[in-house]
């Protein structure tokens, strides 16, 4: 990231960027900061973009020989086109000779290193990875925002605040602009402001839900379950998101058994490090053999559904009456 910021800041701009990983956020929020850097924001004629994976390699090669309109240089775009294999071999050889008025953009959720486009890019150009946001560094951007605005936050609201958006670093941008907005006048963000306007993700709830089937508060799981109906959520979602809560929840017992650190079951799981300490908690309230039935289970009433054997509601609501009943010693 500091590479781009420099390139922006010295207007000594790369051949070729590209920008990939799971932080979508940051990926997109330097896109735009590099084609802003690069074409005006109404030059539509030096300025071309192309997504998906059926990307026409020649019309990118014509366009990028054609000599910018009364600018410095083209940009071309290309987002998720998954060239970044074998298949983009051909647009890799051609970027080492491409003319130095062109200047391309490629934004990715995963790139092989070993491909030749990849390496072309690393050699002409510049390779950003955008990994998952650490704890700490969310911390910072968020408290870094806040305190732009003048304010400050307890630590009860931020812990509620973070709970209610999960990680998702444009989920979290949404629905700060929403509390600011909210706490207007107000020098200090509260638990209860945060309680008031924050948005609480799906998957919180099907945690939720979760937590309640596991200490066998039934009424409330299946309450739970009604409220995401009523939101038009569809009930093989629900399966689905229930079904992978188990999973996660047999990796972090599995791994917290064998003594890995937090930091470790965060990185193997792909989830923050709160939210582990969450599942570990969660954990405590399972046996393996509950945990590995409930996967089955899952699996059996979503295969039960697609054959016409059951309907996809009380299928839901069988699996959350079944494992909110006390395991059997």
């Amino acid at each position: 990231m500091k590479r781009i910021d420099n390139d922006i800041k010295t207007g000594e701009f790369k051949r070729a960027y590209l920008l990939y990983g799971k932080e979508g956020y940051l990926i997109r929020q330097y896109r735009d900061k590099l084609k802003n850097a690069l074409v005006a924001p109404d030059d539509t004629m030096n300025m071309s973009a192309f997504e998906g994976k059926d990307v026409d390699i020649n019309a990118i090669k014509d366009i990028s020989e054609t000599l910018p309109f009364f600018a410095d240089r083209r940009v071309i775009l290309i987002e998720n086109s998954n060239l970044f294999n074998k298949d983009g071999f051909e647009l890799g050889e051609y970027i080492e000779t491409a003319p130095d008025t062109t200047c391309f953009i490629f934004c990715e959720e995963a790139a092989d290193r070993k491909c030749k486009l990849y390496k072309t890019i690393d050699k002409v150009g510049s390779t950003v990875e955008f990994k998952e946001i650490s704890d700490d560094t969310l911390a910072k951007w968020i408290g870094s925002r806040i305190k732009k605005e003048g304010k400050g936050m307890t630590r009860a609201a931020y812990t509620l605040f973070i709970s209610k958006t999960g990680n998702d670093m444009e989920n979290i941008d949404k629905e700060l602009e929403k509390l600011l907005c909210y706490t207007m006048g107000k020098d200090m963000i509260e638990e209860q402001d945060v309680a008031d306007i924050t948005t609480e993700q799906l998957q919180d709830k099907v945690f939720e839900m979760v937590d309640c089937i596991a200490a066998q508060r039934q009424q409330r799981a299946l309450d739970l379950y009604y409220d995401l109906l009523a939101l038009k959520v569809p009930a093989m979602r629900i399966l689905y998101l229930i079904g992978r809560q188990y999973n996660l929840l047999l990796l972090v017992k599995s791994m917290t058994n064998h003594g890995f650190a937090l930091k470790d079951i965060a990185a193997k799981a792909g989830r923050p490090s709160w939210a582990v300490e969450k599942l570990q908690k969660q954990c405590r309230t399972y046996s393996m053999d509950r945990i590995k039935n409930a996967i089955r289970d899952a699996a059996e009433y979503e295969e039960a559904v697609k054959t016409g054997n059951l309907g996809d509601q009380i299928a839901v609501e069988m699996f959350i009456v079944n494992y909110s009943t006390k395991e059997q010693k």
